[in-house]
């Protein structure tokens, strides 16, 4: 109920997944189902039909190789942009339990997308208009890499390294700038737009903090995740050069298949976990800001002693403040007013003056 710390930040994500396992956890399995399958039939069709695609490979000419490399790469483009695009609705529907836990309000899976169902079409103009821009920037640099490679040959190649590192230091500052929009499009229920602006204006002075924590989360994920995948990814060279090293070609196949399937199924449970805790982390991001800014904490505070709207979600309603020139960046604490006891006696048995 006051602007968070770094630890009290990551300890309160790990609580919010914690008490609303099925709505984050299911909602975060739905948005690593898509690559999962994906991996898990890749990785079964490349073990059983190697040797037919390396003998059929072998007979194409490069002009017959270059259409199935773009229809391979085209696949592979169209699921990671359905993922990103179906990740970007998701993490905004799981800001809802998120937003319920900071008042010890537990949420379940379908009272979560009751919450989230009325910003469902602004969360999908959302996606697409991010999705959209990364594609569009995505397909500029690739053509200006190809205009420069083809016109300078290869002094086009030293213009595009820095060039890329410029363009990624952009990604990095426009993605930290507008990190909390889908959070804002769900708990001030904004459009699309409003949203990217309020996400704009909320990061305007936290920016350094966001991109150091945002950081530290995504090492310890991606540390966790290694972990975790490297042993399963390893079972099939176990299992054919050390328990069975002499069961032929087919035994191999099958352990290969077998390995393949189980690092995907891992892989989607441990992403999922990551992704639940990537995005709680980014709900009290968005949580904290407007502590900050807006006097949210104080608004939480009046809602937990009065117990008003329990199935709502808190933080919507709570009015935008501004501060002006020189003011404090936190609206003024308005006390609310005295309630005398039914019998007119205030609790210490007697008014201040003696009466």
């Amino acid at each position: 109920m006051r602007p968070l710390m770094f630890g009290e930040i990551l300890d309160g994500s790990f609580q919010a997944i914690r008490r609303n396992a099925k709505a984050m956890l299911g909602a975060a399995l739905l948005a690593q189902t898509l690559a999962a399958v994906l991996t898990a039939v890749l990785t079964a069709f490349s073990a059983t039909s190697a040797a037919s695609l390396e003998t059929w490979a072998a007979g194409l000419t490069e002009q017959d190789l270059v259409p199935v490399v773009l229809t391979f790469a085209s696949g592979v483009l169209l699921v990671s942009v359905l993922t990103v695009f179906l990740s970007a609705v998701l993490q905004g529907a799981m800001v809802v339990p998120v937003a319920r836990s900071v008042l010890n309000r537990p949420t379940g899976f379908r009272q979560m997308w009751s919450l989230a169902r009325s910003r469902a079409g602004a969360l999908v103009r959302l996606a697409a208009l991010l999705v959209g821009a990364g594609l569009l920037v995505a397909l500029l640099f690739v053509a200006l890499a190809v205009l420069l490679v083809s016109t300078v040959g290869g002094m086009g190649a030293l213009i595009l390294i820095p060039l890329g590192l410029v363009c990624f230091v952009l990604y990095v500052w426009i993605y930290i700038k507008l990190m909390v929009a889908p959070a804002a499009v769900v708990v001030e229920e904004l459009g699309a737009l409003a949203g990217i602006r309020r996400s704009w204006e909320l990061t305007g002075n936290s920016w350094w903090r966001l991109l150091g924590i945002t950081l530290v989360v995504g090492i310890m994920v991606g540390v966790i995740t290694q972990i975790v995948t490297i042993p399963v990814s390893l079972l099939s060279g176990f299992y054919t050069g050390v328990v069975s090293p002499h069961g032929g070609a087919e035994q191999a196949i099958t352990a290969a298949v077998v390995a393949g399937v189980a690092t995907a199924v891992i892989g989607a449970v441990v992403g999922a976990v990551g992704f639940a805790f990537q995005t709680s982390v980014m709900a009290l991001l968005y949580l904290d800001l407007r502590m900050r800014r807006d006097g949210l904490d104080i608004a939480l505070l009046r809602l937990l002693e009065s117990g008003a709207d329990p199935d709502g979600v808190p933080g919507r309603g709570v009015p935008v403040y501004r501060a002006g020139p020189g003011q404090n960046p936190r609206p003024p604490y308005v006390a609310p007013p005295y309630v005398a006891p039914p019998n007119g006696t205030p609790p210490g048995g007697a008014w201040p003056d003696g009466r």
